[in-house]
């Protein structure tokens, strides 16, 4: 099982945080790359989808909504039943893993170059497409019907949230540009790595600080966090095979259907159920799923590709 160089910076932060070192990225340089990042990606698919891009996509983008608007409904009566949670924060957490986490979308991405394995280069179309299905399905759940007065101002926040804007916002002038775009692909392409591991320094560090909430959940949300992201892991990259992907494109949308949202969603969830408990569902997606991917889930997803693909 190969593990990329940028893991090691995750583990460092996690590791400074559980030795208490004051080691913390400022956060003004952290929202800095996570806005790198997030236009990187978009740039990357824009200029892709320019020269390369067909009909095929269409059926594929089609097939992707579907796919994130049906993770929720798995996770929802795991935790509403199984669990035993209320409505309300079973609903929430369960849109988390219907939508994506940009980062670790970032870190294959990273792996997929770093190995040498070619995929569909206007995959970053399909990372803005699911963040917003998950919101409308978890807010359905929730509240059992809702008004359509009552559901714009939640489209509205997911639509417009800074990771929907910057990654359509990439891809709108990736696909304007084209070629053009090679002016500033330098930065945005040779720094990618480089950039990746400093934020992925602070997600270290982040996640550990959540500990201590995954001992207070005990062990349910600590088994639901791992095994929804192997269930959805599995169906991505069952789905892509379906869709016809690329190896690449299966790794990439398995890795997706893996992961868990711990931006957009809370930040639509503030305005559409401000009631519901986040905590539990941010440990869930940021301290549970996201380090699982990044140490496991994605280096397995890798081994399994280049094995059978």
């Amino acid at each position: 099982m190969q593990i990329d160089i940028v893991v090691g910076f995750f583990v460092l932060g996690a590791v400074a945080k559980l030795l208490n070192s004051d080691l913390k990225l400022p956060s003004g340089l952290y929202q800095s790359c996570l806005v790198f990042l997030l236009l990187a990606i978009g740039l990357k698919g824009g200029i892709a989808l320019s020269a390369y891009g067909s009909l095929d996509v269409i059926p594929q983008s089609i097939g992707v909504v579907i796919f994130g608007a049906s993770l929720p409904l798995l996770a929802f009566p795991i935790l509403y039943y199984i669990g035993g949670w209320s409505r309300l924060d079973a609903a929430a957490t369960a849109a988390h893993y219907g939508s994506v986490s940009v980062a670790t979308y970032a870190v294959a991405v990273a792996y997929a170059q770093s190995f040498g394995l070619d995929y569909e280069a206007y995959f970053a179309l399909f990372v803005a497409l699911l963040e917003v299905p998950a919101i409308i399905v978890g807010i359905l759940m929730a509240k059992r019907g809702i008004r359509l007065s009552e559901l714009k101002p939640v489209l509205i926040e997911a639509l417009l949230n800074k990771g929907v804007v910057l990654l359509l916002g990439g891809l709108a002038i990736g696909a304007w540009a084209g070629e053009r775009a090679s002016s500033v692909m330098p930065f945005f392409g040779e720094l990618f790595h480089g950039i990746l591991a400093l934020f992925l320094l602070e997600m270290g560090r982040v996640a550990a600080e959540r500990i201590g909430d995954i001992r207070k959940q005990s062990a349910f949300l600590l088994s639901f966090g791992i095994s929804m992201s192997v269930l959805g892991g599995i169906l991505g990259g069952l789905l892509g095979q379906l869709l016809g992907f690329s190896n690449g494109g299966i790794f990439l949308l398995a890795v997706l259907g893996s992961s868990a949202s711990y931006i957009a969603v809370p930040a639509a969830f503030a305005v559409a159920l401000p009631k519901a408990n986040a905590s539990i569902s941010i440990t869930s997606s940021l301290a549970i799923s996201f380090p699982f991917n990044v140490l496991v889930g994605i280096p397995v997803y890798l081994a399994l590709i280049q094995h059978f693909g």
